[in-house]
């Protein structure tokens, strides 16, 4: 079964917001937007150009267990760098795919060069479990004789 949907049309129901932090900030700093806005990685914008991605999976692994402090440590020092992108006119498929690949959980959206939004893992799971739960309903309704054409 195919998920339908566009990443375009996932951002319209989750919402275009996208936090972000510059390579010079700290990672404590970093790390408490992460925690304030309940989210699991955030784009490292420098002005408007997306330079590198900083996870909770980046911290415990190049600050925790390197000894480093999160308060004397850049992001710059220890950001992802291998950028994978979406754009809006990619399936929720061919994401999550993407993804599962390349042992990622968020993907960042760009419009040509501009940053659109963001999207996790959880999102798109989520959608392909509202979409697979419309499509069941619609057959219900189909089967049952009440589907209105």
């Amino acid at each position: 079964m195919t998920t339908s949907g566009t990443i375009g049309t996932v951002l319209h129901h989750k919402g275009c917001t996208v936090w972000s932090v510059s390579p010079g900030a700290t990672v404590f700093e970093a790390i408490q937007l992460l925690a304030q806005k309940n989210i699991g990685a955030v784009p490292v914008m420098e002005g408007d150009n997306l330079i590198g991605i900083f996870s909770e999976r980046d911290y415990t692994r190049k600050v925790a267990l390197e000894g480093k402090s999160s308060k004397d440590t850049r992001v710059r020092e220890i950001i992802s760098l291998k950028l994978i992108v979406a754009a809006p006119q990619h399936t929720v498929d061919e994401c999550l795919r993407v993804m599962t690949a390349n042992h990622i959980r968020h993907l960042p959206v760009l419009d040509g060069q501009k940053m659109v939004g963001m999207v996790s893992i959880g999102d798109l799971v989520n959608w392909t479990i509202s979409s697979q739960e419309a499509t069941i309903a619609q057959m219900e309704q189909y089967i049952s004789g009440s589907y209105a054409e």
